[in-house]
Protein backbone atom coordinates (compact mmCIF):
# COMPACT_ATOMS: atom_id res chain seq x y z
CA UNK A 1 0.00 0.00 0.00
CA UNK A 2 1.40 3.42 -0.95
CA UNK A 3 1.70 6.19 1.58
CA UNK A 4 -1.00 8.85 1.49
CA UNK A 5 -0.48 12.51 2.27
CA UNK A 6 -2.80 13.41 5.14
CA UNK A 7 -3.60 16.89 3.82
CA UNK A 8 -4.11 16.17 0.13
CA UNK A 9 -4.97 12.49 -0.08
CA UNK A 10 -2.34 12.01 -2.76
CA UNK A 11 -0.39 8.81 -2.82
CA UNK A 12 3.26 9.81 -2.72
CA UNK A 13 4.08 6.49 -4.37
CA UNK A 14 2.18 7.56 -7.48
CA UNK A 15 -0.98 5.42 -7.21
CA UNK A 16 -4.05 7.26 -8.51
CA UNK A 17 -7.62 6.33 -7.64
CA UNK A 18 -10.03 6.06 -10.54
CA UNK A 19 -11.81 9.35 -11.08
CA UNK A 20 -9.12 11.38 -9.34
CA UNK A 21 -8.15 14.55 -11.25
CA UNK A 22 -4.85 14.25 -13.07
CA UNK A 23 -3.70 17.63 -11.71
CA UNK A 24 -4.52 18.84 -8.20
CA UNK A 25 -3.29 22.08 -6.67
CA UNK A 26 -4.04 22.79 -3.03
CA UNK A 27 -3.21 26.02 -1.24
CA UNK A 28 -0.55 26.94 -3.79
CA UNK A 29 1.30 30.19 -3.23
CA UNK A 30 4.26 31.65 -5.11
CA UNK A 31 6.27 34.57 -3.77
CA UNK A 32 9.36 36.02 -5.44
CA UNK A 33 11.89 37.96 -3.41
CA UNK A 34 12.73 41.10 -5.40
CA UNK A 35 14.41 43.81 -3.40
CA UNK A 36 12.91 44.77 -0.06
CA UNK A 37 9.31 43.92 -0.92
CA UNK A 38 8.30 40.34 -1.82
CA UNK A 39 6.16 39.92 -4.94
CA UNK A 40 3.18 37.62 -4.35
CA UNK A 41 2.24 36.04 -7.69
CA UNK A 42 -0.15 33.25 -6.64
CA UNK A 43 -2.27 33.23 -3.47
CA UNK A 44 -3.87 30.16 -1.85
CA UNK A 45 -4.80 28.70 -5.21
CA UNK A 46 -6.80 25.47 -5.56
CA UNK A 47 -7.32 23.87 -8.97
CA UNK A 48 -8.26 20.46 -10.39
CA UNK A 49 -7.69 19.39 -13.99
CA UNK A 50 -9.33 16.17 -15.18
CA UNK A 51 -7.43 13.56 -17.15
CA UNK A 52 -8.01 14.20 -20.85
CA UNK A 53 -9.27 17.77 -20.31
CA UNK A 54 -8.35 20.73 -22.51
CA UNK A 55 -8.09 23.66 -20.08
CA UNK A 56 -7.49 27.31 -20.97
CA UNK A 57 -5.97 29.79 -18.51
CA UNK A 58 -6.86 33.44 -19.11
CA UNK A 59 -6.13 36.67 -17.29
CA UNK A 60 -4.34 39.99 -17.65
CA UNK A 61 -0.55 40.19 -17.82
CA UNK A 62 0.93 39.60 -14.38
CA UNK A 63 -2.01 37.56 -13.12
CA UNK A 64 0.13 34.44 -12.62
CA UNK A 65 -0.82 32.34 -15.65
CA UNK A 66 2.67 31.43 -16.81
CA UNK A 67 3.84 30.95 -13.22
CA UNK A 68 1.02 28.48 -12.68
CA UNK A 69 1.93 26.67 -15.90
CA UNK A 70 5.56 26.42 -14.75
CA UNK A 71 4.55 25.01 -11.35
CA UNK A 72 2.36 22.30 -12.86
CA UNK A 73 5.04 21.46 -15.43
CA UNK A 74 7.78 21.17 -12.83
CA UNK A 75 9.82 24.13 -14.09
CA UNK A 76 9.38 25.97 -10.80
CA UNK A 77 8.35 25.17 -7.22
CA UNK A 78 5.62 26.73 -5.09
CA UNK A 79 6.52 28.74 -2.02
CA UNK A 80 3.73 26.88 -0.21
CA UNK A 81 1.10 24.31 -1.09
CA UNK A 82 0.85 21.01 -2.96
CA UNK A 83 1.25 20.36 -6.68
CA UNK A 84 0.08 16.83 -7.48
CA UNK A 85 0.20 15.36 -10.98
CA UNK A 86 -0.83 11.75 -11.55
CA UNK A 87 -0.61 11.09 -7.81
CA UNK A 88 2.96 12.42 -7.57
CA UNK A 89 3.79 15.32 -5.24
CA UNK A 90 5.81 17.19 -7.83
CA UNK A 91 6.74 19.92 -5.34
CA UNK A 92 8.54 17.32 -3.17
CA UNK A 93 10.80 15.87 -5.88
CA UNK A 94 14.50 16.69 -5.78
CA UNK A 95 16.13 18.21 -8.85
CA UNK A 96 17.21 14.87 -10.36
CA UNK A 97 13.80 13.28 -9.78
CA UNK A 98 12.07 16.38 -11.12
CA UNK A 99 14.10 16.41 -14.33
CA UNK A 100 13.34 12.73 -14.93
CA UNK A 101 9.64 13.21 -14.15
CA UNK A 102 9.40 16.25 -16.44
CA UNK A 103 11.12 14.45 -19.32
CA UNK A 104 8.68 11.55 -19.07
CA UNK A 105 5.41 13.30 -18.32
CA UNK A 106 5.42 16.86 -19.70
CA UNK A 107 5.61 18.32 -23.19
CA UNK A 108 6.02 22.09 -23.62
CA UNK A 109 4.74 24.21 -26.51
CA UNK A 110 5.98 27.80 -26.64
CA UNK A 111 4.79 30.95 -28.40
CA UNK A 112 7.99 31.40 -30.43
CA UNK A 113 8.58 27.71 -31.38
CA UNK A 114 12.22 27.53 -30.09
CA UNK A 115 13.36 25.40 -33.02
CA UNK A 116 17.06 25.11 -33.86
CA UNK A 117 17.50 26.64 -37.34
CA UNK A 118 20.43 24.40 -38.31
CA UNK A 119 18.42 21.22 -37.78
CA UNK A 120 15.71 19.68 -39.92
CA UNK A 121 12.16 19.30 -38.63
CA UNK A 122 12.87 15.64 -37.88
CA UNK A 123 16.04 16.43 -35.92
CA UNK A 124 14.28 19.15 -33.95
CA UNK A 125 11.52 16.73 -33.00
CA UNK A 126 14.07 14.06 -32.07
CA UNK A 127 15.89 16.25 -29.51
CA UNK A 128 13.92 15.15 -26.40
CA UNK A 129 14.54 11.49 -27.33
CA UNK A 130 18.32 11.93 -27.27
CA UNK A 131 18.11 11.89 -23.46
CA UNK A 132 16.52 8.43 -23.50
CA UNK A 133 17.93 4.95 -24.04
CA UNK A 134 15.84 4.38 -27.18
CA UNK A 135 17.57 2.93 -30.21
CA UNK A 136 18.11 5.08 -33.29
CA UNK A 137 15.46 3.10 -35.16
CA UNK A 138 12.91 3.58 -32.38
CA UNK A 139 13.68 7.30 -32.20
CA UNK A 140 13.15 7.57 -35.96
CA UNK A 141 9.84 5.71 -35.71
CA UNK A 142 8.59 8.01 -32.96
CA UNK A 143 9.68 11.13 -34.84
CA UNK A 144 7.89 10.01 -38.00
CA UNK A 145 4.75 9.19 -36.00
CA UNK A 146 4.75 12.60 -34.25
CA UNK A 147 5.22 14.47 -37.53
CA UNK A 148 2.47 12.41 -39.15
CA UNK A 149 0.08 13.28 -36.31
CA UNK A 150 0.68 17.00 -36.82
CA UNK A 151 0.34 16.68 -40.59
CA UNK A 152 3.97 17.28 -41.53
CA UNK A 153 5.26 13.86 -42.54
CA UNK A 154 6.14 15.35 -45.94
CA UNK A 155 8.26 18.12 -44.36
CA UNK A 156 10.51 16.13 -42.04
CA UNK A 157 13.70 17.08 -43.94
CA UNK A 158 12.87 20.79 -44.18
CA UNK A 159 14.59 23.30 -41.91
CA UNK A 160 12.65 25.91 -39.89
CA UNK A 161 13.52 28.69 -42.37
CA UNK A 162 11.74 26.69 -45.08
CA UNK A 163 8.53 26.40 -43.06
CA UNK A 164 5.69 28.84 -42.39
CA UNK A 165 5.00 30.05 -38.85
CA UNK A 166 2.11 27.64 -38.51
CA UNK A 167 4.24 24.74 -39.72
CA UNK A 168 7.01 25.66 -37.30
CA UNK A 169 4.52 25.63 -34.44
CA UNK A 170 3.28 22.21 -35.53
CA UNK A 171 6.90 20.99 -35.48
CA UNK A 172 7.07 22.39 -31.95
CA UNK A 173 3.96 20.43 -31.02
CA UNK A 174 5.43 17.27 -32.60
CA UNK A 175 8.52 17.76 -30.45
CA UNK A 176 6.28 18.14 -27.38
CA UNK A 177 4.37 14.88 -28.03
CA UNK A 178 7.23 12.69 -29.30
CA UNK A 179 7.87 11.30 -25.79
CA UNK A 180 4.14 10.53 -25.37
CA UNK A 181 3.81 12.82 -22.31
CA UNK A 182 0.95 12.86 -19.82
CA UNK A 183 0.55 16.63 -20.03
CA UNK A 184 0.91 19.23 -22.78
CA UNK A 185 1.71 22.67 -21.39
CA UNK A 186 1.06 25.39 -24.00
CA UNK A 187 2.11 28.99 -23.34
CA UNK A 188 0.40 31.28 -25.88
CA UNK A 189 0.75 28.69 -28.69
CA UNK A 190 -1.13 30.87 -31.20
CA UNK A 191 0.22 34.24 -30.06
CA UNK A 192 2.64 34.63 -32.98
CA UNK A 193 0.36 33.25 -35.71
CA UNK A 194 -2.13 34.68 -38.17
CA UNK A 195 -5.75 33.64 -37.70
CA UNK A 196 -5.71 30.83 -40.29
CA UNK A 197 -2.54 29.29 -38.88
CA UNK A 198 -3.84 29.74 -35.33
CA UNK A 199 -7.05 27.89 -36.18
CA UNK A 200 -5.03 25.01 -37.65
CA UNK A 201 -2.94 24.76 -34.46
CA UNK A 202 -6.09 24.84 -32.29
CA UNK A 203 -7.64 22.11 -34.47
CA UNK A 204 -4.53 20.05 -33.80
CA UNK A 205 -4.63 20.62 -30.04
CA UNK A 206 -8.29 19.62 -29.93
CA UNK A 207 -7.48 16.47 -31.88
CA UNK A 208 -4.62 15.60 -29.53
CA UNK A 209 -7.04 15.92 -26.63
CA UNK A 210 -10.05 14.13 -28.10
CA UNK A 211 -8.42 11.48 -30.32
CA UNK A 212 -5.19 10.85 -28.42
CA UNK A 213 -6.33 11.49 -24.85
CA UNK A 214 -3.80 14.21 -24.05
CA UNK A 215 -4.42 16.53 -21.12
CA UNK A 216 -3.71 20.08 -22.27
CA UNK A 217 -3.28 23.26 -20.24
CA UNK A 218 -3.06 26.35 -22.43
CA UNK A 219 -2.27 29.93 -21.41
CA UNK A 220 -3.85 32.41 -23.82
CA UNK A 221 -5.06 35.99 -24.12
CA UNK A 222 -7.20 35.09 -27.15
CA UNK A 223 -10.93 34.45 -26.55
CA UNK A 224 -11.07 32.55 -29.86
CA UNK A 225 -8.42 30.16 -28.54
CA UNK A 226 -10.02 29.74 -25.12
CA UNK A 227 -13.36 28.94 -26.80
CA UNK A 228 -11.74 25.78 -28.21
CA UNK A 229 -10.96 24.46 -24.74
CA UNK A 230 -13.30 22.32 -22.65
CA UNK A 231 -13.10 24.82 -19.81
CA UNK A 232 -11.59 28.24 -19.12
CA UNK A 233 -10.15 29.23 -15.75
CA UNK A 234 -9.66 32.94 -15.10
CA UNK A 235 -6.78 34.27 -13.00
CA UNK A 236 -6.75 37.76 -11.51
CA UNK A 237 -4.05 38.99 -9.14
CA UNK A 238 -2.92 35.44 -8.45
CA UNK A 239 -6.33 33.99 -7.65
CA UNK A 240 -8.96 31.99 -9.52
CA UNK A 241 -12.04 34.14 -10.18
CA UNK A 242 -15.42 33.43 -11.75
CA UNK A 243 -14.91 36.15 -14.37
CA UNK A 244 -12.45 38.93 -15.08
CA UNK A 245 -13.24 42.48 -13.93
CA UNK A 246 -14.52 44.74 -16.70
Amino acid sequence: MSAVDSKTGAGVGGAVAEGTPLVRLRGVEKVYERGAAPVRVLERLDLDVARGEFLALMGPSGSGKSTLLNLIGGLDRPTRGAVIVGGVRVDRLDETQLAAWRARHVGFVFQFYNLLPALSAARNVELPLLLTSLSRAERRRRVETALRIVGLAHRLRHHPGQLSGGEQQRVGIARAIVTDPTLLMCDEPTGDLDRQSAEAVLDLLQSLCRRHGKTIIMVTHDPHASARADRTVYLYKGRVVEELPA
